[in-house]
Formats: structure tokens, C-alpha cells, sequence
């Protein structure tokens, strides 16, 4: 069981920029995969961005791609981040952060099996 807590939304004009965590209470194990999805009022949940915890790889949907970096903090071995830049209107949503013990980073929460509560990104035009 790994409970994942996000933090670090809040309000942002288009063109600005916010950092996400989400913290877990335990060390993830190797095969996992620790993804962000976010949804907007009345739209059905999406895929932001995957990492595998135990190397280098992610994965990122179109909509966010070299405006979005997730990350890991090595240090902490706890904690994963999105970088958010360039955020726009359209980013506005409910962030949560999701783990997948079986490692197969797909863009689907129903292969996702722990989630956090989220947290509220909301962009001003």
C-alpha cells in the first residue's frame, strides 16, 4: 500500500509557471511507474506525464509536451514533480498524482492502482 499526497497548485496567469509534488509514504519500488492525470470540470480524466522510477524514462501527452517536465528527487527517493511552464487556460484542472506497481506506463488511470486527492490548478486568461 503507498499513499501519495500532491501539494503545490494554487492560481496562475496563462504564460506563468507552478511546480507540482506529490510525495508518497514509502520508497517506490523499481518497476513502478508515477504518472500525473488532471480533470477538468465535466471531462473525463486525462493522462499529463508517466516516469518509471527506476531509470530515466517518461513519457508526456502531446497537449503538454516542452512545456511540462516530470521529475524525480533522487535525494528524497520519495518525491516526484511537474514543472509547469507556458501554463494556459486550458490547463485548468484537478491534478492527481497515481502509481502503477506492474510498470507498464500506459496513458490510462485504469491501469493505475494508488491515487492521491489531487489538487487544483486554475489558469487565468
Amino acid at each position: 500500500q503507498v499513499q501519495l499526497v500532491e501539494s503545490g497548485g494554487g492560481l496562475v496567469q496563462a504564460g506563468g509557471s507552478l511546480k507540482l509534488s506529490c510525495e508518497a509514504s514509502k520508497r517506490p519500488f523499481s518497476t513502478y511507474v508515477i504518472a500525473w492525470f488532471r480533470q477538468a470540470p465535466g471531462k473525463e480524466r486525462e493522462f499529463v506525464a508517466a516516469l518509471a522510477w527506476s531509470g530515466a524514462s517518461t513519457r508526456y501527452a502531446d497537449s503538454v509536451k516542452g512545456r511540462f517536465t516530470i521529475s524525480r528527487d533522487n535525494a528524497k527517493n520519495t518525491a516526484v514533480y511537474l514543472q509547469m511552464n507556458s501554463l494556459k487556460p486550458e490547463d485548468t484542472a484537478v491534478y492527481y498524482c497515481a502509481a502503477d506497481i506492474s510498470g507498464t506506463m500506459l496513458p490510462v488511470p485504469q491501469y493505475y492502482d494508488y491515487w492521491g486527492q489531487g489538487t487544483q490548478v486554475t489558469v487565468s486568461s
